[in-house]
C-alpha cells in the first residue's frame, strides 16, 4: 500500500511538471495582439496620442506591440481586444475616438487603396462586441472606408446591429436583439461595383459602389465622444474583441 502512494506520488508530480512548461508556452504565446491575430498587412490606431493625431502603431513594430486596455490579448488568449474611451484621442477627420486596424500592403510598409470594380477584394471578421457607452451606446466593429469618409459598417445601436450605408446608418438591420459578448462573422465581399455584406455566412445586403481608393477597418471605433455621453472619462467605454481576421485580393 505505502508502495503503492509513492507510486501514485511520483506519477502526480511528473505529471505537474511536463503540464508546466505547456502551460507556460500558452502564455507566452499570446504576449502580444499579433500573437493571436496575423497583423503582417495592418496598422493600429490607438485612443491615445495627442488632439487630433492620435497614436499609431506600424510594422515592424506591430509586431511586438500592446498596451493595455486599449490594444491586447483577451485573458483567454484566443482573441484581440479592442478599446475606445468616449474621452479617447480622435484623428482630425472625426469627432470619435477608435482603436482600429487600417488595412495595409507590403507587409506593412504601404496603405491599401483598391478598386471596388477591380478584382475581389474580401474581408472576414470573426468577433464579438463587449461593450458599449453610455448614452450614446453605438460602436462600429468593421467597416470599409475610401478617402474620405465611411462606405459601409457593422454599427451597433444598443441591441440593434446594422449595416450601413454611407450616412444611411440603419440601412439594413441584421438583428434588433444582439446581446454584448455574443461572437458573430462580419464578412464583406467586394467585387464587379458590388459589396456584398454578410453575417454569419448570410448575405444580408448589396451596395452599389465604384470607388477606386477602398480599405478595410477592423476594431472598436466609439461612437461617442464627452460631448454626448457621460461620465467623460475612460471608465466610459466601446469595446470590441476578434477572434479571427483575414483579408484577401484576388
Amino acid at each position: 500500500m505505502i508502495a503503492m502512494r509513492v507510486m501514485l506520488s511520483v506519477l502526480t508530480t511528473a505529471a505537474a511538471l511536463t503540464a508546466t512548461p505547456a502551460a507556460t508556452a500558452v502564455a507566452a504565446s499570446c504576449s502580444h495582439p499579433a500573437d493571436v491575430l496575423d497583423l503582417s498587412n495592418w496598422k493600429e490606431t490607438l485612443p491615445t496620442g495627442s488632439d487630433g493625431s492620435p497614436t499609431e502603431i506600424t510594422q515592424p513594430d506591430l509586431a511586438t506591440y500592446s498596451v493595455d486596455p486599449w490594444f491586447t490579448t483577451n485573458s483567454s488568449c484566443d482573441g484581440v481586444q479592442f478599446r475606445a474611451a468616449v474621452d479617447g484621442v480622435t484623428t482630425s477627420g472625426s469627432g470619435y475616438p477608435r482603436s482600429e486596424l487600417r488595412e495595409m500592403t507590403d507587409n506593412g510598409s504601404t496603405t491599401a487603396s483598391w478598386s471596388a470594380t477591380d478584382g475581389t477584394h474580401t474581408m472576414t471578421i470573426d468577433e464579438a462586441i463587449t461593450n458599449l457607452p453610455a448614452d450614446k451606446p453605438q460602436v462600429v466593429a468593421g467597416q470599409i472606408h475610401n478617402s474620405s469618409d465611411d462606405v459601409t459598417v457593422f454599427r451597433l445601436d444598443g441591441s440593434n446591429l446594422y449595416i450601413t450605408n454611407g450616412d444611411t446608418t440603419d440601412y439594413k438591420l441584421v438583428t434588433d436583439s444582439y446581446k454584448l459578448g455574443t461572437r458573430f462573422e462580419a464578412k464583406f465581399v467586394v467585387k464587379d461595383g458590388e459589396i456584398n455584406a454578410y453575417y454569419n455566412g448570410t448575405l444580408e445586403t448589396t451596395i452599389e459602389n465604384s470607388d477606386d481608393d477602398l480599405y478595410f477597418k477592423a476594431g472598436a471605433y466609439t461612437q461617442a465622444n464627452c460631448d454626448k455621453s457621460s461620465p467623460c472619462d475612460d471608465s466610459n467605454y466601446g469595446q470590441v474583441v476578434i477572434y479571427g481576421l483575414t483579408h484577401a485580393a484576388s
